[in-house]
């Protein structure tokens, strides 16, 4: 159900929005009355949504992004997350040097600069809102993805940290972990790989990357006042605890 007020007067950034969840989350937030800018490597984002291009993994990339936003948006309220990629689906032994790099500069480190970004102007104006998005693989481990469960442990971990960081501040700060959820992400993993992932889900079926954004977006609102640091569950049943 859209609440198409929860978010006005607000301004978030969402990395990948482009495609996949960080589209349906900016879309999610468009519809409910927030200013919304998409940072993107191929500077898309939904109509409406402000295009911004830069890569997350190079953080004078990130800085440039909030500061135009700070200019043609105003202040960053609220930071999502959803820029990442898959890795390519290959044994451990199989992952060079190159592949883990670039795994875990996106996923990881992209999230870092981020969240390190938009922090001192959130911690000022005494708001915010943080929602980083890491994935089942983070918590159990995916066979074939060595370099894209350790990323995304790095994310798990991280939001820990900096939801303590600042838990006194007015900012909170959680993230996401979807099982499998149908998105071009999917294009660059083998069948067996997906097949894996979808055997264990005991809905049996992948999430819907709009499903991921209703959460979320309760999660960007001011209704989310009392958790910081925690990781939900989006996984049709596989993770339970």
């Amino acid at each position: 159900m859209i609440n198409d007020h929860r978010f006005s007067g607000r301004v978030a950034l969402v990395s990948g929005a482009a495609s996949g969840i960080g589209r349906a989350v900016a879309e999610r937030l468009l519809a409910e009355g927030c200013r919304v800018a998409g940072l993107d490597l191929r500077g898309e984002a939904p109509e409406g949504a402000l295009p911004v291009a830069g890569d997350v993994s190079v953080s004078a990339d990130v800085d440039a992004a909030v500061q135009r936003v700070h200019q043609e948006l105003g202040a960053v309220d609220v930071l999502v997350c959803a820029a990442g990629i898959p890795g390519r689906s290959l044994r451990t032994v199989d992952v060079d040097d190159a592949e883990w790099g670039r795994v875990m500069a996106i996923n990881a480190d992209g999230v870092f600069f981020c969240n390190r970004a938009v922090i001192p102007g959130m911690v000022e104006r005494g708001y915010g809102r943080i929602v980083n998005v890491a994935s089942i693989a983070g918590k159990e481990g995916n066979p074939m993805a060595a370099a894209y469960s350790a990323s995304k442990a790095a994310v798990i971990a991280l939001t820990k940290a900096i939801g303590k960081d600042l838990a006194r501040t007015g900012v909170v700060v959680n993230c996401i972990a979807p099982a499998v959820i149908e998105t071009p992400i999917l294009e660059g993993l083998s069948e067996e790989h997906v097949g894996y992932m979808v055997e264990r889900i005991p809905m049996g079926r992948m999430g819907t990357a709009d499903e991921v954004a209703a959460l979320v977006g309760w999660l960007a609102s001011e209704e989310c006042s009392f958790s910081t640091g925690a990781t939900y569950d989006i996984s049709g049943g596989r993770a339970v605890f």
